[in-house]
């Protein structure tokens, strides 16, 4: 048995785990986790700071290996869509920049992709990091703060904008889809 070892402890271990796959492109919903991390910070289980810290860690993990696989990408042969769409993701940090990387890590679905290109396009990788974790931590910090605030009531939250954020998610994959597909490479 660990002498001193609570939930407290072990709960921003498991905002972390929970993050990390989120930001490496995989489809793990962080609002959710985020909201529960709120929660627990509510019932006093995790401080507040530990739960942002430990989402903005997570996150930027998850973001970094996606940064690697983007710069990686840049010596692949793609065939001549993914080219195209990595040229325009290309020019769009080319012009935006810095810009473009922090706003991204505000907006549901862009925050969890923009490290694909960022690292394809070659974003100095200390100016990436750093905006990663302010943006990260923005958003981190909103979302635990609402689950603090919504205490019990954050499960009928989560299952609430479960639902927007699918469909939001979903048009904007399928506006690019569109868009793309009616481009000529």
């Amino acid at each position: 048995m660990l002498t001193g070892f609570s939930l407290a402890h072990a709960a921003p271990l498991g905002v972390f785990l929970l993050m990390v796959p989120e930001s490496a492109c995989l489809p793990v919903p962080s609002e959710i986790t985020l909201l529960a991390a709120g929660f627990a910070v509510h019932q006093g289980r995790m401080p507040f700071p530990a739960a942002v810290a430990a989402a903005t860690a997570g996150n930027l993990v998850g973001s970094l290996i996606a940064y690697a696989l983007g710069r990686l990408t840049s010596r692949w042969p793609l065939w001549a869509r993914a080219r195209a769409g990595l040229h325009r993701c290309d020019v769009l940090l080319a012009r935006h920049g810095a810009r473009a990387v922090f706003t991204a890590r505000l907006m549901p679905l862009a925050r969890t992709f923009v490290s694909l290109p960022a690292g394809h396009a070659r974003v100095p990788i200390t100016r990436f990091t750093v905006l990663t974790t302010l943006g990260c931590a923005i958003w981190a910090a909103g979302f635990v703060l609402a689950g603090m605030l919504l205490g019990a009531s954050w499960e009928h939250a989560g299952h609430a904008l479960r639902i927007p954020l699918l469909l939001l998610g979903a048009a904007t994959a399928v506006g690019i889809l569109l868009k793309t597909c009616n481009r000529k490479p």
